[in-house]
């Protein structure tokens, strides 16, 4: 008895040392430990002190927050659209493969950004429909400014996107949980949910370096006061194409890098 206690024991502190080490060796892995718990607490954090200050826009606050949850969605499956698409050929060992044939860089790149659209049209126009049917809440209402918050957004989840798949370029799949949690990081000082006032002082400066954030904050204008804020989407179109050249510009180089160093076809492993 006290035999195979023991060599479960030891089994069991052997499955243990092995995802030890592995989390020693990737710092993707320690920071993902913590930052689900991490993301949540800032931003009900911040929701909670948002509506503790707040009572004369209590009666929107349900047709705020679908809508502000429908537009994130947009970013969110915008940017986890593209990144699916290419962990896709990095799961069927596929990637070194396809640049064997005439496609280029560019090419797919293009190819995935159609994929996401497609993607992102099927699962927000399913959630479109549910909020209107469940909670008599229309993302329409926004009128036509809803093309250009969704084409904004859509725009940054692509950016984000391209730089999700460089960094998996660079890293392998251990950095494949980027493709899910890293536009979360945006999350808290984007003002999905609450206007960006409500955040410090110094946060907001970085706030409305993020397309998101201007995107948000017109969402609100628009629904509370009827007036759009056309300084902050041209903000955001500027802010927009400075991301997408700097997404470009690192898959682009990622992809460089791994065919020098001849890793395309290893790179899912």
């Amino acid at each position: 008895m006290n035999l195979h206690l023991h060599a479960t024991m030891r089994r069991v502190a052997a499955m243990v040392l092995r995802h030890t080490y592995l989390m020693r060796k990737s710092w993707i892995r320690i920071i993902e430990t913590a930052y689900w718990p991490t993301m949540n607490m800032i931003m009900w954090g911040f929701i909670a002190q948002y509506f503790a200050t707040t009572s004369s826009v209590i009666a929107q606050v349900p047709g705020m927050l679908v809508t502000a949850l429908l537009l994130w969605e947009v970013l969110f499956r915008g940017q986890l659209g593209f990144a699916l698409a290419f962990l896709e050929e990095l799961y069927a060992r596929n990637l070194g493969h396809l640049f064997v044939s005439p496609l280029r860089p560019y090419e797919l790149v293009i190819s995935m950004i159609v994929v996401s659209f497609i993607r992102t049209a099927i699962g927000v126009g399913a959630a479109i429909i549910l909020a209107y049917v469940l909670y008599a809440t229309s993302i329409f209402d926004l009128g036509f400014l809803l093309l250009a918050f969704f084409v904004n957004l859509l725009v940054t989840g692509w950016a984000v996107g391209l730089m999700v798949a460089a960094l998996i370029m660079r890293y392998g799949l251990a950095a494949e949980n980027l493709a899910w949690g890293l536009i979360f990081v945006a999350a808290p000082i984007s003002g999905v949910y609450y206007p960006i006032g409500t955040l410090p002082e110094w946060l907001q400066h970085v706030a409305w370096a993020l397309p998101t954030s201007h995107v948000f904050e017109g969402m609100r204008a628009v629904l509370t006061g009827g007036t759009f804020m056309w300084d902050g989407l041209l903000h955001a179109v500027w802010l927009n194409i400075v991301y997408m050249a700097m997404g470009i510009a690192l898959f682009l180089l990622s992809f460089r890098a791994a065919r020098i160093r001849g890793t395309l076809l290893q790179v899912g492993e």
